[in-house]
């Protein structure tokens, strides 16, 4: 998926640097989640928002479910702090991973770590209690993520219907429903989105990957949803749609996106970056390594795909304001 000859693992990078001794005993010498190596190149606004994010707690605080389909690393508040002051980033939306199922504690953690500068993005079912919910609301939980790319799930049919199902849960609410999918789920959706009664916010480009070209099936839709207002899309994780190390490839996808609706687009690094593609080639219980990615060069592709600096501010500040409800 995307830029695999660029993307580096911690291990891989510490290899280069180190040699192979800088491993022992099966675990990873190189600590700590990835940090920005590339200077932000532009003036970032007040209040800037990464919409996507995880937090990767201690497992003997926060366990994994057993059925997940990865292990990660552990990347830690003060790591995800020290990222956004490279980045010059204040607020920031924490999402909760596939690792953890329907068990939000991890993503409460860091969202109390962070403060009144935080929301979240919580994981539930149809049993979960209605006082777990009310719980999670007042802790800042703004929406709830439909993970189908993790789970596997391409088929329109069952996409829909978990849609629905979601709806049910979050209109009373007034949070909103992310999305986790490809194009082709986000085509066969589209009219279930275009008659939702909620906001619904597709993560990391819809899944779209640039190698295939602007034509790909999908991708007008897609645009046609942002430009209808019902939906919103995440520029988050460039890396995972790209095959190009410059992220070159993006362009044309991010401006036909913002140019069809600029207040529904939002912006996010996918900090701390799992390896969700290198994890098929390793047991679930076996720890996969996060990405080494370089954020800074991240959040500088936006000045390329949005030269107006109002428009980098609706991005930024405005969208996301108003979609996570920061005052």
């Amino acid at each position: 998926m995307g830029n695999g000859a660029f993307r580096w693992t911690r291990r891989e990078a510490l290899a280069a640097a180190m040699g192979a001794g800088a491993l022992a005993g099966g675990r990873i010498a190189f600590a700590k989640a990835s940090q920005p190596a590339t200077p932000v190149d532009f003036q970032v606004p007040a209040h800037a928002c990464d919409c996507h994010t995880h937090i990767f707690g201690d497992p003997k605080r926060f366990p994994f479910c057993a059925g997940r389909s990865y292990t990660p690393e552990t990347a830690l508040p003060a790591e995800m702090a020290a990222l956004h002051r490279a980045l010059h980033i204040e607020r920031v939306v924490i999402v909760t991973p596939s690792v953890y199922g329907t068990d939000n504690s991890a993503t409460l953690y860091g969202m109390k770590a962070r403060g009144a500068s935080a929301r979240g993005v919580a994981v539930v079912d149809r049993k979960t209690p209605e006082k777990e919910l009310e719980t999670l609301d007042r802790a800042g939980i703004r929406g709830i993520r439909l993970n189908l790319a993790q789970a596997g799930q391409t088929d329109p049919v069952i996409g829909r219907r978990r849609f629905t199902e979601a709806t049910g849960i979050v209109r009373q609410r007034g949070w909103h429903i992310q999305i986790n999918t490809g194009l082709k789920v986000i085509a066969g959706m589209k009219e279930a989105v275009l008659d939702s009664p909620v906001p619904v916010v597709f993560d990391h480009f819809g899944g779209l990957q640039a190698a295939l070209g602007m034509e790909q099936p999908g991708f007008a839709d897609l645009v046609e949803l942002v430009r209808s207002g019902k939906a919103y899309v995440k520029l988050s994780a460039a890396y995972r749609s790209s095959a190009r190390k410059d992220y070159a490839d993006m362009v044309p996808f991010a401006r036909a996106l913002i140019a069809a609706n600029p207040e529904r687009v939002v912006w996010g690094t996918d900090w701390p970056h799992p390896d969700t593609v290198g994890a098929a080639r390793r047991r679930a219980a076996e720890i996969t390594p996060l990405l080494e990615i370089d954020d800074g060069r991240l959040l500088n592709q936006l000045p390329l795909w949005a030269p107006d600096a109002a428009i980098r501010r609706k991005i930024l500040v405005e969208n996301p304001a108003r979609l996570y409800g920061f005052q």
